[in-house]
């Protein structure tokens, strides 16, 4: 049996915030590997060596997990901002049995929508909203604070000493003092 390799076809998923690159294993290969490249350049930031005996997972970056199963591999990428836009390049290299099969290229451009952008639009309404109410308190607060200034002036002019309008006020009798 001849392994059955033709282009490997990656299945990109968004689920729960995260992106999964998941590329079907090939079929009657004992070992091989899966490596994803991000950029241009082509800088390795997971791979994934399976073998009969084991599964060796190498991760270069925090926002990068490998996930293996017996009928698929898979990289999920966390946590992506606006600053991980680019090309990712996966490779499929297969060592048993032989013949060796070098890197079968295939690129994804992968575009993630900054979560800030999306974020801050809902939460614009809410701050203007917020600040209308307080800039209404403060003017309904600095109203009654100067009505309530100005009947406590009048009240006070009404009850001055000197005032020809002062209200007459029960006075005891003076006391004559006894000798």
């Amino acid at each position: 049996d001849q392994p059955r390799v033709s282009a490997p076809h990656v299945m990109v998923e968004f689920e729960n915030g995260n992106f999964n690159f998941t590329f079907p294993n090939p079929k009657n290969v004992s070992e091989f590997s899966m490596t994803l490249f991000r950029g241009h350049e082509k800088k390795e930031i997971c791979a994934l060596h399976l073998s009969e005996e084991r599964v060796i997972s190498k991760t270069n970056v925090t926002y990068c997990q490998t996930q293996s199963s017996s009928s698929s591999t898979t990289f999920i990428l966390k946590n992506l901002e606006r600053k991980h836009i680019d090309i990712y390049t996966y490779c499929l290299e297969i060592f048993l049995p032989p013949p060796y099969i070098d890197c079968s290229l295939k690129e994804t451009y992968l575009y993630v929508q900054d979560k800030e952008d999306g974020s801050s639009l809902g939460l614009v309404p809410w701050i203007i909203i917020g600040l209308i109410i307080f800039v209404i308190s403060c003017i309904c607060c600095f109203v009654a604070c100067c009505l309530r200034n100005k009947n406590q002036k009048c009240d006070s002019n009404y009850h001055e000493p000197n005032s020809e309008y002062m209200p007459m006020a029960a006075v005891n009798a003076a006391k004559t003092p006894r000798i």
